[in-house]
């Protein structure tokens, strides 16, 4: 009798082992975001799903919902805060209603070049922006690539402030660009990026400006037949995941979170770079008058002054200086 009892309790023990691995095994997560599968935005969450994948054997896994599934940026960032979405990502400018402070890094012409901002976003004005984001319910866990924004029309070239004046410029939400382009004599148009194709279509608005790989990716270049890089302003990705759902994880799983979710974008940071020479030759065969040199001084004087004075004057001038140290 006690032989039998010693076996049947090793043979629930031995059960109960394989139930909570096969429970371990299936973390899930779904991760959101507006890009489109062509996009380095989902390679690179794909390399992020293998990273966890690889480094958690298993115990961690990725659901992906590309192309604005799960909603637009801010429809997927209240997911994120409620908890009914695990993961987002989308561009720095959509976090700013929450973190104000993040417009810093949407001041026009504040990163001289790439270097300058991966510098600032990886050290500790980065992180410590991202440590911000807890408060709203958010783990940032690591600032991915969108770009160097550039210009784009269906009218006409543009190489000067002059030519911007009356036209219609779809933006982003954040105040920043607002700012710029009404400083430029542009009308600006917030937007999410799911509603712009049609939008830039039907002449609803006249130009938009992204970065060249969301321009390619996203095939404005259809409903728009002048880009000029500009360079006028750089945007990084935030990857945030629901504060509770990462707290709730072991301390091995947090960390692996995160240097996975860091190794992933450094891989798009690369693959980003790579690709912007290979897109403008793609552009101009499929008929886009790309300007690629265009002489940013006129910009800088209309805008850079009074929008810096415009953050200036709500979150003083730490953040800036310390921006601009790190350029030299």
């Amino acid at each position: 009798m006690k032989l039998f009892n010693l076996k049947t309790i090793a043979a629930l023990v031995a059960s109960m082992a394989v139930f909570s691995g096969s429970a371990n095994a299936e973390i899930s997560l779904r991760f959101g975001y507006e890009a489109p599968r062509s996009d380095t935005q989902h390679a690179a969450a794909k390399k992020f799903d293998e990273l966890l994948k690889e480094k958690t054997k298993g115990e961690i896994k990725l659901k992906l919902f590309p192309d604005s599934t799960l909603g637009n940026a801010q429809t997927m960032i209240s997911g994120v805060r409620g908890g009914t979405i695990d993961l987002e990502m989308s561009g720095s400018p959509n976090f700013t209603g929450l973190v104000p402070k993040l417009n810093v890094i949407d001041i026009p012409f504040i990163f001289k070049e790439r270097a300058h901002a991966y510098k600032v976003l990886d050290g500790e004005i980065g992180q410590g922006l991202l440590k911000e984001l807890e408060a709203q319910g958010l783990k940032g866990l690591a600032f991915w690539d969108v770009g160097f924004r550039e210009f784009s029309n269906s009218k006409y070239t543009v190489t000067k402030p002059e030519d911007i004046k009356g036209l219609k410029v779809r933006t982003n939400q954040n105040p920043m660009y607002i700012q710029a382009f009404t400083l430029l004599g542009g009308n600006p148009v917030p937007m999410p990026l799911a509603e712009l194709y049609t939008a830039l279509e039907t002449r609803a608005v006249d130009a938009q400006e992204h970065p060249i790989g969301i321009f390619w990716s996203s095939k404005l270049y259809e409903v728009q037949k002048f880009i000029s890089l500009t360079n006028h302003g750089y945007t990084p990705l935030i990857v945030v995941m629901n504060k509770a759902k990462f707290d709730s994880l072991s301390p091995e799983l947090q960390q692996t979170l995160l240097d996975s979710a860091k190794e992933a974008g450094q891989f798009q940071r690369e693959l980003n770079e790579k690709n912007e020479k290979e897109i403008i030759e793609k552009l101009r065969k499929a008929g886009v008058e790309v300007t690629e040199q265009v002489d940013q001084a006129p910009f800088k004087a209309i805008i850079e002054a009074d929008v810096r004075k415009a953050f200036v004057d709500k979150h003083g001038d730490e953040l800036v200086k310390q921006i601009d140290a790190l350029a030299q």
